[in-house]
């Protein structure tokens, strides 16, 4: 690669970040509402989805004896591999600061978390374990509850943009933490699929 080419690639690099500093501050400072203020810190919060989880691990296992201990493993391994993707492999590989504790924007960013992760912002953990889960549910529920597992995908949504509106991920962090547990969400669901299925 000549230096023409990787100056063009830094080029591109940079708008990017420009626009997802930009995008950033519509979503965490120009939407703020005092509703947004109180939903979006607990939709993000992990407890509040245990009921889900239960009643899911519960309505497979009960409703499908032969295979709905596997599709439990499964669906455990793939939060353990999105998890591991993004917090162990990228995350210690990608250093990006996140908003919450960057200087430069200290002046206007709204957090509304009680800690300030100190951990790589790049990628979401958050995106990419919930789209992981997301698009494996759809995958392997959708043939039994037809149109109702496409609600996963505006859950997983949700919760990721309440990230950004918190103030503790920037957008590209989503989207790029999305895209990568929906690879694996996939893998994993069609793996299920192909091997065991809901019987």
């Amino acid at each position: 690669m000549d230096r023409l080419d990787l100056t063009h690639i830094l080029h591109i690099m940079e708008q990017l970040i420009t626009y997802d500093k930009a995008l950033f501050r519509i979503i965490n400072y120009n939407w703020r509402n005092s509703f947004f203020d109180w939903l979006f810190p607990w939709l993000r919060n992990s407890n509040m989805w245990i009921p889900l989880y239960l009643f899911l691990f519960l309505l497979v296992t009960i409703n499908y004896r032969k295979t709905g201990w596997w599709w439990v493993i499964f669906a455990a391994g793939t939060v353990i591999l999105t998890d591991f993707v993004s917090s162990s492999i990228i995350k210690n590989n990608i250093i990006r600061l996140r908003p919450c504790n960057d200087p430069d924007i200290a002046s206007w960013i709204q957090i509304l978390v009680g800690y300030r992760p100190q951990s790589s912002s790049f990628t979401s953990s958050h995106a990419t374990n919930h789209f992981g889960m997301a698009m494996f549910l759809y995958l392997t529920l959708r043939t039994r509850f037809k149109k109702w597992p496409v609600l996963f995908f505006v859950w997983a949504f949700s919760i990721s943009f309440a990230q950004v509106y918190v103030g503790v991920h920037y957008p590209i962090d989503i989207i790029c933490g999305g895209l990568i547990g929906i690879l694996i969400g996939y893998l994993s669901g069609k793996s299920f699929i192909k091997n065991y299925g809901l019987v």
